[in-house]
């Protein structure tokens, strides 16, 4: 199929790497460099520099988009473990559809739209 194809994968598979490495570690900011790093080793092993960077912007979509949901749900009483694992199950079914062709760069602009629209909905 191409880059293209590819570069999409790992759009998604950084969206989904994201999404479950903040759901764990409960912060954007930690949950994206460990996501970015693992979506950087698998884009650089699968592809070239442009699966790379694809994995490492889907990454930063996934924490950062994810992070309204995530303080939402700690705030109405979610527990940490189940939030956690909830985003995980989220995660999986994220990196499955990923390799749809086009559905990873939806992804990757879907989760950060979310998150806005949460972040806008959410009392201060």
């Amino acid at each position: 199929m191409g880059h293209w194809y590819t570069i999409g994968v790992l759009a998604g598979l950084g969206t989904a790497l994201g999404i479950a490495a903040t759901g764990v570690l409960r912060r954007p900011l930690l949950g994206f460099p460990v996501a970015a790093v693992i979506a950087a080793a698998i884009g650089f092993v699968l592809g070239t520099w442009g699966e790379l960077a694809a994995g490492i912007v889907g990454a930063g979509c996934g924490a950062f988009g994810s992070a309204p949901l995530i303080g939402g749900a700690l705030r109405r009483g979610g527990t940490r473990g189940g939030t956690a694992v909830l985003l995980a199950v989220a995660s999986l079914v994220a990196a499955a559809i990923a390799f749809i062709p086009v559905v990873g760069y939806l992804e990757a602009v879907a989760v950060p739209a979310l998150g806005l629209r949460l972040r806008r909905r959410s009392p201060d």
